[in-house]
């Protein structure tokens, strides 16, 4: 039997600071959390580890935890043959890296939540994702599963041995592979985007086929090789890419915000659940899209991206949550945000509802598959379209907001789905830097100052120059130290915030930041492990005594790419050549590494392509309404790496050395810069945009 009654169970979880291990109080498990103690027991009482890693935004997690987890039998079974741990894949990232790799040497599946069972010393020998109790779904019943595997422990131990040997050898396999890149850097960076135009859908937009997810690092390689190579192909496909999505019902046309994926080719109908760190990642690429291409729609996204950021993940004393649920209830799917044609009307005016109905789309590709009654909205025709033969007063787009302020009110009175609150370093960093050049771009303060306040918040109550950030903030106390993608997501948001503001302390923080991680994050090849050996301070059990690099993207920028791309930045920004050789020291192991990873290789590629290119840098002279002109587009304008100053900043930024002292009574001016040669002072902001995009300060040919 287990060693802890029914009560001890529940005050493990109850006291943690993760909702989702808090909402596991309920079942009749003996849960517990990550730590030495369930392994102790595990060595002590000769049984196997249960190993669950979920999250509380993930669909199946909550599936699994209320269909299998409350289950009589299974509680049984597991309290009878196992100890069971509950991991929080958000709390402890660096757990769940590890485990996925491992199951997926096993099974060649991954994914939450992820179901592996471990030997006392933590080695996976079996594993998985979602088990129901019972055979269904196309898996085996997780009864059936608990008892072979309890078998298997009891009457044939060197079988679990050897399989768990297997993982290993097989692990020790990829790490001697890693090195599968025949050419370099520049031949890499080719290499990845002839991939990711041979999988882009021309149908659809965006790149492979169904389940299709955002890759917002393809579309910035993308636009990097359009302004870079002058490659049209490449610009276009990004922003038809960022179009398709923010027409689809990837984007919650009544709320704002991205949801995880679309399960369909065309965007329609996604998989509910809001993260932080794709809207973070999916802001900034809106923004880049306002940047480079002109289209009032890519606005419309930005503001209500970022309207959806500060109203649902935002925190009273500042910072940014991290997800919001995908279901409102258990068995619920979608119901929050899909509609029925009964809704619409009930909610609308009649003119108003066959608007919404011909301009959603309703009745068409939205409609959900366990429930054709209920739809996705996305947009399916032109608004001027769906308006044909309806009194509609102030005109389609008028009509359109009106539309969208009622079903947002209507919806706003439904059962709202959860939002995992807790502060993480990493994805606060990346909302920083979003909302920050959002806020620049759009000429909208508030949203700097939004970015601000996050920012200002980790910086006092949970970094210290010398060992970061930490990648919790719970109150005003930072939680768990030494992780690379903390380092480099909050560095990279305060560089940002601090070329939006000039303010030299977010600077200053950055390069601390910056410093720390090339001190102590130094692993083989050159690159960076996750996990820093002398400033982790979580326990090193099981398979977190292997290093990990994370190189690929998931899709996201991953950790070494981000950390060269952040070099480039601050080295742009101080005028710091080191750090660009920081940056380029970085590239040839990451070519290497990750081969013919395609798409998964884009954040490499485009740091590797804006190393190959001078950053640009652009001061406004003067004040008055035609420096806020020029201000206004330069900010506007598309670079792929630039910074725009009004006025000479503070230590530690730093200017072209060619750049002669502020001019004084010479009047209002721009000079834009490319590395340390400056083009003539122009005056006009179309003659600043010019310069912008042709990335050069000769004069045009």
């Amino acid at each position: 039997m287990a060693e802890a009654s029914g009560p001890a169970r529940a005050q493990r979880l109850t006291g943690r600071t993760s909702a989702y291990l808090r909402s596991a109080t309920e079942q009749p498990i003996d849960w517990h959390p990550w730590g030495p103690e369930p392994f102790e027991l595990a060595r002590r009482t000769h049984r196997p580890v249960l190993l669950d890693i979920g999250a509380s935004w993930c669909h199946w997690c909550h599936v699994m935890d209320e269909g299998t987890y409350v289950d009589a039998e299974v509680a049984v079974l597991l309290a009878e043959h196992f100890v069971a741990v509950k991991v929080d894949r958000d709390e402890n990232p660096e757990v769940d890296r590890r485990y996925q790799r491992q199951v997926g040497a096993l099974t060649g599946e991954g994914g939450w939540p992820l179901t592996a069972f471990l030997t006392p010393d933590g080695e996976v020998f079996l594993g998985g994702t979602y088990f129901p109790p019972t055979d269904g779904h196309g898996r085996p019943g997780f009864r059936r599963v608990l008892r072979e595997v309890a078998r298997l422990w009891r009457e044939e131990p060197e079988r679990i041995r050897e399989t768990a040997q297997a993982v290993q050898a097989g692990l020790a396999r990829m790490r001697a592979a890693r090195a599968t890149g025949a050419g370099g850097v520049p031949e890499f960076v080719g290499q990845v985007l002839s991939e990711l135009q041979s999988g882009y859908d021309p149908v659809h937009a965006g790149f492979g086929m169904a389940p299709k997810f955002p890759h917002p690092t393809a579309t910035a390689l993308f636009l990097w090789d359009g302004h870079a190579n002058g490659r049209s192909l490449s610009t276009e496909r990004a922003a038809e890419t960022l179009r398709r999505m923010a027409d689809g019902g990837l984007y919650d046309q009544v709320g704002g915000g991205f949801h995880r994926y679309s399960v369909d080719e065309g965007w329609h109908i996604p998989h509910f659940e809001k993260m932080g760190v794709d809207n973070a990642a999916l802001l900034a690429s809106y923004v880049d899209g306002v940047r480079c291409v002109a289209d009032p729609r890519f606005e419309e996204i930005v503001r209500g991206t970022a309207d959806w950021v500060r109203t649902t993940l935002g925190d009273p004393a500042g910072g940014f949550g991290a997800s919001q649920d995908a279901d409102n209830a258990p068995g619920d799917d979608g119901g929050y945000f899909t509609w029925t044609r009964a809704e619409i009307k009930d909610a609308l005016s009649a003119d108003e509802a066959r608007f919404a109905l011909r301009f959603f789309g309703v009745g068409t590709d939205g409609r959900m598959p366990h429930d054709t009654e209920r739809n996705v909205l996305f947009r399916l025709v032109p608004a001027a379209e769906a308006a044909a033969g309806l009194e509609l007063k102030g005109g389609p787009e008028a009509a359109l907001a009106r539309v969208v302020e009622r079903l947002r009110a209507v919806r706003s009175q439904r059962p709202t789905p959860a939002v995992d609150r807790a502060l993480y370093a990493d994805i606060n960093g990346r909302f920083v830097a979003g909302l920050a050049n959002a806020g620049a771009v759009l000429d909208e303060p508030v949203l700097v100052a939004e970015a601000r306040r996050a920012a200002d918040r980790f910086l006092r109550h949970a970094y210290a120059p010398d060992v970061g950030v930490a990648h919790r903030l719970e109150g005003n106390e930072g939680l768990g130290h030494g992780l690379l993608e903390d380092q480099v997501g909050f560095a990279t948001g305060l560089l940002e915030l601090g070329g939006v503001t000039a303010d030299p302390r977010y600077a200053q923080a950055a390069l601390q930041l910056l410093t720390l991680v090339d001190r102590e994050y130094r692993g083989e090849d050159g690159l960076l492990r996750d996990l820093a050996p002398r400033l982790y301070d979580g326990p090193e059990l099981g398979a977190l005594k292997d290093p990990s690099y994370p190189v690929e993207d998931s899709p996201h920028l991953a950790a070494n790419s981000g950390a060269a791309i952040a070099f480039l930045r601050l080295a742009s920004l101080t005028h710091d050549d080191a750090w660009r050789t920081r940056a380029t020291e970085l590239l040839p192991p990451l070519a290497r590494r990750l081969g013919h990873a395609g798409i998964f290789g884009a954040g490499a590629a485009l740091a590797a392509g804006l190393a190959s290119q001078e950053a640009a840098t652009v001061i406004v002279e003067g004040s008055g309404p035609t420096a806020a002109a020029l201000l206004r587009a330069a900010r506007r304008s598309w670079h792929p790496n630039v910074w725009v100053f009004g006025g000479t900043p503070p230590p530690p930024y730093a200017l072209p050395e060619s750049v002669a002292a502020p001019s004084g009574g010479r009047g209002v001016r721009a000079l834009v810069c490319f590395g340390n040669a400056c083009a003539p002072p122009v005056t006009e902001p179309g003659a600043l945009r010019s310069l912008l995009e042709r990335g050069s300060a000769a004069p045009a040919a």
